[in-house]
């Protein structure tokens, strides 16, 4: 009879990529953040829709920060997570002010 080996895991992006990918989505929330808080264009989001994205971006961050071994430079997305962070925090502060704005207007 053949041995039967389960494997049972969950793999977390390493290295530079997840922390890239969850900073440039943390900018692309403050963009459309910043845009939603001026209400200029047509391409301006709801207010609750930022807060939550901007909060996932954090969280993710701070998931990439506490899985990550070693310092800035070392190759395991350290400065990454960072960025992730520090934009989602921006990006749900952002989402709060359009969101107190347009509780004054209305």
């Amino acid at each position: 009879m053949l041995p039967i080996h389960s494997v049972v895991g969950v793999s977390v992006p390493g290295g530079r990529f997840g922390p890239t990918v969850a900073a440039l989505v943390g900018l692309a929330v403050v963009v459309i953040g910043w845009r939603t808080f001026r209400r200029r264009d047509r391409y301006a989001s709801r207010p609750s829709t930022v807060i939550g994205a901007g909060a996932a971006t954090a969280i993710a961050g701070v998931v990439f920060l506490l899985l990550a071994d070693g310092g800035p430079g070392t190759g395991n997305g350290v400065v990454g997570s960072s960025a992730a962070v520090m934009l989602g925090v921006v990006a749900t502060l952002l989402g709060t002010l359009a969101h107190k704005r347009s509780d004054t207007v209305t």
